[in-house]
């Protein structure tokens, strides 16, 4: 039964997780304007986005020895707001030497982020005893849905500045509310009396829990950055239909998010891992195959259906993976949510340079449907020594 501390500290994370969508979502929505802004060309705007993935690993990497000494309390209490913070100066930089370090603080404070909130979000899950990560991971979705209909409905009638500074204001002070009111170190490595504290990650049980992370975010990254590119090049879209492909994705994963602690719950983590990695890999076969506009679109809304459980369950799995609450498992598999993002997009860019845009979707394809074979880690066994 959660006690009140673990309701307090539960409404803390979903703030947490919340403006880390929104943050996030205000940075991508407005890479168009400062592509415009500093004039760059296709290629470089492209290096200059790496720099995002690249360094949130190394953030990520340096999260996770913080937190074993600090507690992701203290990790996210600095890190988060840093993030608000490369958010503003992202905009308000005059010119890419100074737009650099901007996106290098972005993705470094991302990537502490990223893997500070998934320790709290399982320091939740233990004390309440049942699956509670996809609602922490719905939340990010819909403020991150939020913050690109907030760029939508400003459109031209504020500057480039104040778009993206107003949204960080809001960002800054949900963190700096939430940030008390999250576990302490010692709370989070609370452990039960059978479990031993250690830091150690075991290889072999996570390593099915880091592929399928990458294989994740290699299929989120083709939908992310070619499913507009598919649509216009391979099917004939017009300008009303494109963006409807990554709408479907993104709305489905939305709506899958909502009842994935329900659906963990009764199936347990490897079977709906499982039933994910089928569903997309059905999804991206019916992208390559996709003979019209409106069966691409729903092909689409298929890998949201899929994708979308992946990540909750392998942080859930991870956290099993260390009952001494360390957060050295979770924060390497986040690693692999960049490696994945990074050889996502250099592969099937590759690929459908190469050959086309259809053949290209067939990477993504095969690497969901090794997530199917590698949904039995998602069940791991964590010896107890007296």
């Amino acid at each position: 039964m959660p006690s009140p501390r673990d309701r307090q500290a539960r409404l803390a994370t979903f703030a947490v997780y919340a403006v880390q969508g929104l943050s996030f979502a205000t940075l991508l929505t407005q890479v168009a304007h400062l592509q415009d802004k500093h004039r760059l060309d296709t290629g470089a705007l492209t290096v200059l986005l790496l720099i995002v993935p690249v360094f949130a690993g190394v953030g990520s990497v340096a999260a996770g020895s913080i937190a074993a000494r600090l507690g992701s309390k203290a990790l996210l209490r600095v890190a988060q707001p840093l993030v608000a913070a490369a958010v503003v100066l992202a905009g308000l930089a005059p010119g890419v030497p100074l737009l650099v370090p901007a996106l290098l603080l972005f993705g470094v404070a991302v990537g502490a982020v990223d893997a500070g909130m998934n320790m709290q979000g399982v320091a939740v899950e233990r004390r309440y005893g049942r699956a509670v990560l996809n609602g922490f991971h719905c939340l990010w979705s819909v403020l991150s849905l939020a913050g690109a209909l907030w760029v939508s409905a400003v459109g031209d009638g504020l500057p480039l500045e104040a778009t993206m500074a107003i949204p960080m204001a809001v960002a800054v002070a949900g963190s700096l509310a939430a940030g008390p009111k999250l576990y302490t170190a010692a709370e989070e490595r609370a452990v039960p009396e059978t479990a031993t504290a250690g830091g150690r990650v075991p290889f072999r049980p996570i390593l099915p829990l880091c592929l399928a992370m990458a294989f994740l975010y290699v299929g989120d990254a083709a939908v992310s950055n070619f499913s507009t590119v598919f649509m216009q090049d391979t099917l004939a879209a017009d300008a009303r239909v494109i963006p409807l492909a990554y709408a479907a994705y993104q709305a489905t994963t939305l709506l899958v998010r909502l009842a994935g602690d329900l659906a963990v719950r009764r199936y347990g983590s490897a079977g709906i891992v499982r039933l994910g990695g089928a569903i997309a890999t059905l999804g991206f076969l019916g992208i390559v195959a996709a003979p019209s506009q409106p069966l691409a679109v729903v092909a689409f809304g298929l890998t949201g259906v899929g994708l979308s459980v992946v990540a909750p369950q392998s942080f859930s799995a991870a956290g099993k993976l260390d009952p001494a609450g360390t957060g050295n498992a979770i924060a390497l598999v986040n690693l692999f949510n960049y490696v994945g993002f990074i050889v996502g997009s250099a592969l099937v860019g590759a690929i459908a340079e190469a050959a086309d845009m259809r053949v290209a979707f067939a990477a993504p394809l095969v690497l969901a449907a090794a997530i199917i074979v590698l949904a039995r880690g998602f069940a791991p066994r964590v010896r107890a020594e007296a």
